[in-house]
């Protein structure tokens, strides 16, 4: 006997872009769409069109190039929001609504200033004028996690009663526990008379490291769908991770009802091209996909596993996509071959100009490091992604001089907007010294909030990211930068994250 389905529903593109600095571009939208469909997401929640016309067309792109996934666009209860979001589908095989209205005392009060009435006559009517444009439309309750249940009874009854086709309970500031999160569901399932004919869905905030476990236990209540994100990416403390919750179902069919379709071999690329897109890096102790998931230190562990690994292992690594980083090319390769294995990472080049100047750069990779791994080529797409009219600085040569007891010295040659300028500087370290070098010649005022390396692969010879993120008058991004010189991808991602700023391109999004 089959088990019934559990929806995964990602909000990576959505909700896991509202972490501060983490803005991707329509390009970078796309590739991580198209990785979430190998590895067979139901639902990819692409974006909120509204919010800004980069937005708008970043949803449209994204529908244009799934097939396989169902494309959701994220709505207020305008009108206006809900054409501008029918639109940005169109192109799908298969699109979603997905507005949303608070529920909560709090908020209807501080932030809606609308009466409960009110509240449920504007969510009748949102979702009555979706279901003119679509089949599929989901009505999310925000911060129904303290919204009172009758209440939620009242209006949720109201928007299926109108042809909504998914009701989604969220914890929007991750208040819930699992126990009284799961009994809201029952609640809600139970008193709504006409509650058999939607899917219930759950989306969960990580404030208080619940997130993942009041998912669950809704599902246990009775919820067929869980909105997540790659890594638990998200605002705050982030969302529930979709590979935990995806292979604590998969782990533990002996306890839950339901089964996913997602081919878990794709969950460790997943993470590493969103972590390489956003510039967050995985902790090293993640479950799942954290590099020290799946290894053993003590003694008495790495005997148990070399003995029967069932011991201390209750997955396999390479059941979540780990040693799965093969090597794809070397230094012989040819463009052909480079071009394929490009489409084959989901990583579509729209000019022979930039496929090229990719190309040039791999060559020059592949001579300072014998062995190119998958994520070598996505770091290396990321750097060329950079359209040319927003690139206001580029590095275009550099030296370091760093030597015991004296202090570094950084000399770059930048060019600003095609004119190079030649800058020099003194510093702590040879980054400090390189970045004050920088910024002599940009004088942005942006204050560093983050410095972060890591090893995109392993060995010596491995290119370091390095992640940089730059605050200015309220507006936050990261920029990444890649190289087998540290110093080098140092200021290669200061100069990403100046040229983010000067782009000026700022998104709106609202919160679930």
């Amino acid at each position: 006997m089959s088990k019934e389905q559990l929806i995964i529903f990602d909000t990576t593109l959505r909700d896991g872009e509202q972490s501060p600095g983490a803005s991707m571009t329509k390009e970078e939208k796309v590739r991580i769409a198209r990785q979430l469909e190998r590895m067979r997401v139901n639902v990819i929640e692409a974006g909120f069109p509204a919010a800004s016309n980069g937005d708008f067309e970043a949803v449209r792109l994204v529908a244009e190039s799934i097939s396989d996934s169902t494309v959701a666009a994220l709505c207020r209860t305008s009108p206006n929001d809900i054409s501008r979001a029918l639109e940005a589908i169109k192109p799908a095989k298969s699109g979603r609504i997905h507005t949303f209205l608070a529920t909560s005392p709090i908020h209807m009060e501080k932030k809606l200033r609308m009466s409960p009435a009110d509240v449920i006559v504007a969510a009748e009517n949102a979702v009555r004028i979706a279901r003119n444009g679509i089949d599929d439309v989901e009505f999310s309750c925000e911060d129904a996690g303290r919204s009172e249940l009758d209440f939620l009874c009242r209006i949720i009854e109201g928007v299926i009663k109108e042809g909504a086709t998914t009701i989604n309970i969220p914890d929007t500031v991750g208040y819930n526990v699992p126990e009284q999160f799961a009994e809201r569901i029952h609640q809600l399932r139970t008193r709504i008379p006409n509650s058999d004919k939607v899917v219930w869905s759950v989306h969960c905030h990580n404030d208080l490291g619940l997130a993942v476990a009041n998912s669950l236990a809704a599902v246990l209540a009775g919820a067929r769908q869980v909105e997540c994100t790659i890594n638990g990416l998200g605002e705050r403390a982030g969302n529930a991770a979709l590979e935990e919750v995806v292979m604590a179902v998969r782990t533990r069919q002996d306890v839950f009802p339901c089964e996913t379709r997602i081919d878990t071999t794709h969950i460790v690329p997943a993470s590493k091209l969103v972590s390489s897109i956003t510039g967050f890096p995985v902790q090293p102790n993640k479950a799942i996909v954290g590099a020290n998931a799946f290894a053993h230190e003590s003694g008495i562990h790495q005997d148990g596993v070399l003995k029967h690994r069932e011991t201390y292992e209750i997955m396999r690594a390479e059941d979540v996509g780990w040693n799965a980083n093969k090597l794809v090319l070397g230094k012989h390769s040819g463009r052909a071959a480079f071009k394929a294995r490009l489409q084959e990472l989901g990583i579509t080049v729209d000019s022979e100009q930039i496929l090229n100047a990719a190309f040039l750069r791999f060559k020059e990779l592949a001579d300072k490091k014998h062995e190119i791994f998958d994520e070598d080529l996505h770091a290396l797409m990321s750097e060329e992604a950079i359209v040319p009219g927003d690139e206001q600085y580029r590095l275009v040569s550099s030296m370091f001089h760093s030597e015991t007891g004296e202090l570094p010295q950084a000399r770059l040659t930048i060019a600003v907007r095609g004119v190079e300028t030649i800058a020099a500087s003194s510093g702590g370290g040879p980054v400090d010294a390189t970045f004050k070098a920088i910024e002599s010649i940009a004088a942005s005022g942006a204050e560093l909030l983050l410095y972060s390396v890591n090893a995109i692969t392993t060995g010596t010879d491995a290119q370091g990211e390095v992640t940089v993120r730059l605050a200015k008058d309220g507006r936050i991004v990261n920029g990444q930068g890649a190289d087998t010189d540290i110093i080098v991808a140092s200021a290669k991602a200061y100069i990403h994250a100046l040229n983010k700023l000067s782009s000026g391109k700022e998104k709106i999004n609202p919160q679930l």
